[in-house]
């Protein structure tokens, strides 16, 4: 054999045997580099049912159900059916974890009822904005200006606004008041894994959530009329400084859903109705959405996805919701999203009598009309806002389609006629610049 055919062979068997040798050690590292990734308990809640209470992915997958989408990064996930209550698929669903701005769907449906009518004004003083967390995201509310409900509850849903919710949990009679009512109210929705520190999700010691409890959280705010309509808002008008002697200028605010508003890599989802986002430093990004296709309404939540590519916790739950809405009727669920305590569901387990944050479509209209129409593009922001709620979804929000499970024994809940409108983060942190929120 030719001396420079025998060295040539000798380089090539090298090199396939230092690829054998260095593959293990190459696994390994990649091994290691999972260790440092947070594991979730060995024991969860099975709240919902068994399969729930498993670490890693549920799934029942039927004939001719599609697979799972691949490159899933998320810690926690679920994706649900938000009529009838079935979890189509989970991940590590009750793994309890900082939840960030969507606990402000937790604050949002236990204040909303009581600060009513939304055209209630209030003027803001400098002691109700002296606890906003360092770093918050803010709408942008100033001292000495006076506000409607209205005004407050849009820097809430649309620019995730701390400030918004430190005067709204002042009105409500202040934030220790406010953290111990969603407290309570977390414990009648059975959103068990839920503990709440801080009423604007801003990251403090032992606040927790977890996906599952986020979709129950997200299901009993959508009974309700203003807070549907709030999380369905692509953008509106937010009053500016007021000046005396002058007419007081607004400003336009966007929602932070960028499945509502779109952005650079993330196009508007079809279909789709809110609910909120969220970033700080511990949680990462959440996500819980809610969508409509073909008269198929879901819900998905999405914790702490490890990709590191842009707006990665959108593109996770857009993912997710295709899959439900090809999955639908083709899995068989893996668990239920419970009906709260106070609902009689003519079970063993039920309880007696009505829940009103669940069994009642509570709060006052007109807030579509106050704000810009989510149905148009603005051409204003050269962003394509709101592609998603289409002319059938705004007839399902604004119809008053409340998203309960079928089996609560609750009459009168049936679609109806449009009601006639009212008269008259961190932040915690802002989100990084692909994904602004801080709570």
């Amino acid at each position: 054999m030719p001396a420079l055919k025998k060295i040539a062979l000798t380089v090539t068997s090298a090199a396939l045997l230092s690829g054998f040798v260095l593959s293990p050690a190459a696994a390994a590292d990649k091994d290691k580099s999972d260790d440092k990734q947070p594991k979730p308990p060995s024991t969860m809640s099975s709240l919902g049912g068994e399969q729930l209470g498993k670490a890693g992915t549920q799934v029942n997958l039927g004939p001719g159900a599609p697979v799972l989408p691949k490159k899933l990064t998320g810690r926690s996930w679920i994706v649900a059916d938000a009529e009838n209550g079935d979890v189509l698929a989970a991940h590590n669903s009750h793994w309890r974890l900082p939840p960030a701005s969507t606990m402000k769907m937790l604050f949002a449906d236990t204040v909303l009822p009581a600060l009513q009518p939304t055209t209630l004004t209030h003027k803001v003083t400098g002691s109700e904005l002296s606890g906003v967390g360092e770093g918050s995201s803010l709408v942008g509310i100033k001292e000495d200006h006076t506000y409607t409900v209205h005004d407050l509850w849009l820097g809430v849903f649309l620019r995730s606004g701390n400030d918004a919710v430190h005067v709204l949990s002042e009105m409500y009679g202040g934030v220790p008041q406010t953290v111990s009512a969603m407290q309570k109210h977390a414990e009648e929705l059975q959103a068990l894994d839920t503990r709440v520190v801080s009423p604007d999700g801003y990251d403090a010691p032992g606040q927790v959530s977890s996906a599952y409890d986020l979709t129950l959280i997200a299901r009993s705010g959508l009974q309700k009329k203003d807070f549907r309509e709030y999380a369905a808002t692509a953008s509106a008008d937010f009053p500016g400084e007021e000046k005396k002697g002058k007419k007081r200028d607004s400003f336009e605010i966007q929602n932070t859903n960028r499945l509502i508003t779109g952005d650079i890599g993330v196009d508007p989802y079809q279909g789709i109705a809110g609910v909120k986002n969220g970033y700080t430093t511990h949680a990462g990004n959440t996500f819980t959405g809610v969508a409509e296709r073909n008269g198929k309404v879901l819900l998905v939540t999405v914790m702490n996805p490890s990709a590191e590519e842009s707006h990665a916790v959108y593109k996770e739950a857009a993912h997710l919701l295709d899959w439900g809405f090809a999955a639908s009727g083709k899995v068989t669920p893996v668990g239920e999203l419970v009906p709260p305590k106070s609902i009689d569901t003519g079970t063993a387990t039920g309880g007696k009598g009505a829940a009103p944050a669940a069994g009642a479509d509570q709060g006052s209209g007109g807030q579509a009309e106050a704000a810009h129409a989510s149905a148009a593009s603005d051409g204003s922001s050269g962003v394509g806002i709101a592609l998603a709620i289409i002319g059938g979804l705004l007839v399902f929000l604004a119809g008053g389609v409340l998203l309960v499970n079928r089996r609560w024994p609750l009459t009168g809940l049936a679609r109806r006629t449009p009601p006639t409108p009212d008269p008259a983060e961190p932040a915690e942190q802002a989100e990084p610049a692909a994904s602004t929120d801080k709570s």
